[in-house]
C-alpha cells in the first residue's frame, strides 16, 4: 500500500471499508429515514439536498463509499466506480458547488453496471431526464447543464462532510423522500431494535388516531405543564 508520504498533494485512495453485516443493511431497508432520525435524537441529516431520481418511493440503504472531489471535477468519482461493490452508496463531498455538474447520465450508466446502491452528492448533477428514469436513487444539491473537468485532485474513502452530514467510510447511509442521514457503523446493530420498537409504537398510535380513541389528556397535560389553565 502506498504510504502517506508518497501521495501527491490533494490525492489519496484508500481501500473500501467493509464493516457492516449484510443482514443489518437488509433489515434497515424497511426503516424510514424519519424513524431512524427520531431514534438518533432527531439529529441533523444532510441539508439542502433534493432527490433527482423521479420516483419518490425509491430508497437508498447501504455502506458509504466516500469521495472528496475538487468542486466541478469527477476524476475521483470515476476511480471510485472502479472500486465499489454492489449495494455501496457513493457519497461525494463536492463542496456544495453547483456551477458544474459532477455526475450525469454517463456516470449513471456506469452506476447501473456496477449495481451501485445510490449516489449522494453535495454538488450538482445534469442529464435530469436520464436520472429521473429511476433505478438508481440520486440526491444532489442542485443541477446545471455545465459538465465536469477530470483533473483532480481528490480523495477516496476518507472522512467527509456532505451537505453538513459527517460521513465515514463504511457508515450506513439511508435516504428516502424525507432526506438523507448516516449512521456510524458501530452504532447500527444497537439502533435496529430501537427503530423496530419505534415503528411498532407508531403503528399503535396510528390505530388510535384512525379510531378516534387517542387520549387527549396526553396533550392537555403538556399544556398545563407550560402554565395553561386547562
Amino acid at each position: 500500500m502506498t504510504t502517506t508520504a508518497e501521495w501527491p498533494a490533494g490525492y489519496r485512495i484508500n481501500p473500501r471499508v467493509n464493516t457492516l453485516d449484510p443482514s443489518l443493511v437488509e433489515a434497515f431497508r424497511q426503516v424510514p429515514v424519519a424513524v431512524a432520525g427520531d431514534c438518533l435524537g432527531r439529529c441533523i441529516g444532510a441539508r439542502g439536498l433534493r432527490a433527482y431520481h423521479g420516483d419518490p418511493s425509491l430508497k437508498l440503504c447501504g455502506p458509504a463509499f466516500t469521495v472528496r472531489v475538487r468542486p466541478g471535477d469527477n476524476l475521483m468519482v470515476h476511480k471510485a466506480l472502479m472500486m465499489v461493490q454492489p449495494g455501496d452508496i457513493l457519497v461525494v463531498d463536492g463542496g456544495g458547488d453547483t456551477s458544474q455538474a459532477v455526475i450525469g447520465g454517463l456516470v449513471r450508466t456506469t452506476a447501473l453496471r456496477v449495481q451501485l446502491g445510490g449516489i449522494v452528492i453535495d454538488g450538482a448533477v445534469r442529464d435530469l431526464e436520464e436520472l429521473a428514469e429511476g433505478i438508481v436513487p440520486i440526491f444532489a444539491a442542485g443541477h446545471t447543464h455545465r459538465g465536469p473537468s477530470k483533473e483532480g485532485p481528490g480523495e477516496i474513502n476518507v472522512p467527509i462532510a456532505c451537505a453538513g452530514l459527517a460521513v465515514l467510510p463504511g457508515d450506513l447511509v439511508l435516504g428516502d423522500a424525507d432526506g438523507v442521514l448516516a449512521v456510524r457503523a458501530e452504532e447500527v446493530a444497537a439502533l435496529l431494535p430501537r427503530t423496530q420498537a419505534h415503528l411498532a409504537r407508531e403503528a399503535s398510535i396510528r390505530k388510535t388516531n384512525e379510531a378516534g380513541t387517542a387520549d387527549p389528556e396526553r396533550f392537555d397535560a403538556l399544556l398545563r405543564a407550560k402554565g395553561l389553565p386547562l
